[in-house]
């Protein structure tokens, strides 16, 4: 434990490395952290807010939070799931989330942490809005119906010079992921398979392929997202 820094989450002694942020800190210490924007690894963007956790009685996000020894953790309270859940069915009321429908149904991070927090019937209308469907690239299909405006493609997805084939456009009730018309002309069937696989829903897709596992085999059907940590 050498150079390790000690902290605790709902009471049990942790330990992390210098500047790890507390999301992938309880996560090496055997604690779940709900998220849809982050991944291990990628600058955090604090985008979903669903990581909130209470810090010396103040609330704050998980994943773009260091750790530090001065720290007490609240991750597991009755009030912290009601805010969680109150996120995530804003999520849900605010897009056209049809999951039998959807080709990332029993992959979807969204979906698993509705059966995680008991969602059956949101608390707050549905606004169907329509939002535009872009199929014009090659390989990929954007459902903006599904975007959940994580970020995490505009993150992770990059060519070999480094260039970034998706973007942010737009503010607040208006933004929306686009994509680099040019770029997406030449964007490999490898790049295109992250994409979709680093998208936590089933807004980004990969063209001609869909329904390919079969119920019961599926990522979220064998193990409930909470478990998957380790």
């Amino acid at each position: 434990m050498e150079n390790k820094i000690s902290f605790t989450i709902d009471g049990l002694q942790c330990y992390a490395n210098p500047g790890q942020n507390i999301v992938e800190a309880a996560e090496e210490n055997g604690i779940y952290i709900p998220t849809l924007c982050h991944l291990k690894g990628v600058i955090p963007s604090g985008s979903c807010r669903i990581c909130n956790v209470k810090i010396n009685g103040r609330f704050m996000t998980a994943c773009t939070t260091t750790v530090n020894s001065q720290m007490t953790i609240e991750n597991n309270t009755p009030e912290i799931d009601e805010l969680r859940k109150i996120i995530i069915e804003t999520i849900f009321v605010s897009g056209n989330h049809y999951c039998p429908a959807c080709e990332k149904s029993g992959n979807c991070m969204l979906q698993a942490l509705g059966y995680k927090y008991r969602i059956m019937i949101p608390r707050f209308p549905f606004t169907f809005e329509e939002k535009e469907i872009d199929a014009t690239s090659p390989k990929m299909i954007i459902e903006r119906n599904r975007c959940v405006l994580c970020k995490r493609c505009v993150r992770t997805i990059t060519n070999k010079d480094g260039k970034h084939y998706f973007a942010f456009e737009n503010r607040g009730h208006h933004g929306r992921i686009i994509i680099d018309k040019d770029l997406a002309l030449n964007m490999t069937d490898e790049e295109a398979k992250k994409a979709m696989e680093n998208c936590p829903v089933g807004s980004l897709l990969l063209k001609e392929k869909g329904f390919n596992e079969a119920i019961g085999t599926r990522k979220y059907d064998k193990i409930p997202i909470d478990q998957q940590i380790g």
